[in-house]
């Protein structure tokens, strides 16, 4: 296992360098008060006023005039090329949940590349925001619970099959993989959605407005608020 830099016992917000509305960046920060960004993503952090506690990447994306603005002992290169930013910081992050700002959105290329890195390490609970939009991988359960009528999308990251209550289009004995059967556009019919996967291959989307209630399903001991936390050379 990799070493921490940051080690957080509240949620972490890990900031990319794509479009980041900053009334979205506060309102993530209240959940998630511990700051990180991935190589370019202190430049968009500092736009906003916020300063990162740490700065994790290759370092290619990272201006002068921000490296200027931040402590040397935030700044965490990680040298390796076989990864993205995204990718380093996130596994170089020991906390809770992780709530990912700026890496949807913008470049389809660079989103792919964030749900690849969700797969790669599903023992991490990340979820994706954009403008409209909350993401992550699904665990091998999830209960969640959403007003009847909310949008609820599935998307296979590869071969997959899984179990459903309360979606108006059942996934019962469904095979799932990208270039066959997807689950995207379906809706919640019940108060309570039970999902069951045999693998972490599914991506799960729902509305942005739906963040609360997605962290209280993948995080069952989460509270808003959060305990202190502390930053380490790695």
């Amino acid at each position: 296992m990799k070493a921490a830099i940051v080690e957080s016992l509240s949620g972490v917000t890990l900031v990319g360098g794509g479009p980041v509305p900053a009334a979205l960046m506060r309102r993530v920060l209240a959940l998630a008060p511990v700051l990180v960004a991935a190589d370019g993503g202190a430049d968009r952090a500092l736009a906003l006023g916020q300063v990162p506690q740490a700065v994790i990447g290759d370092l290619d994306s990272l201006s002068e005039a921000a490296r200027a603005r931040l402590p040397a002992t935030a700044v965490h290169r990680i040298a390796e090329q076989d990864t993205t930013d995204f990718d380093k910081a996130l596994r170089h992050i020991a906390a809770p949940f992780v709530l990912g700002l700026g890496f949807a959105g913008a470049r389809v290329d660079h989103t792919l590349a964030v749900f690849n890195t969700l797969a790669r390490h599903p023992q991490r609970r990340c979820l994706i925001l954009s403008a409209t939009d909350v993401c992550f991988l699904a665990p091998a359960t999830l209960c969640l619970r959403l007003p009847p009528g909310s949008r609820l999308s599935l998307y296979p990251l590869g071969p997959v099959r899984g179990e459903s209550t309360g979606l108006r289009w059942p996934i019962d004995g469904l095979g799932f993989a990208p270039e066959g059967v997807i689950g995207t556009s379906n809706e919640v019919s019940a108060p309570e959605v039970r999902l069951a996967f045999d693998a972490p291959r599914m991506l799960v989307i729902l509305p942005r407005a739906a963040l609360r209630p997605a962290l209280a399903a993948l995080v069952p001991a989460w509270r808003p608020g959060g305990a202190p936390s502390a930053a380490r050379g790695g």
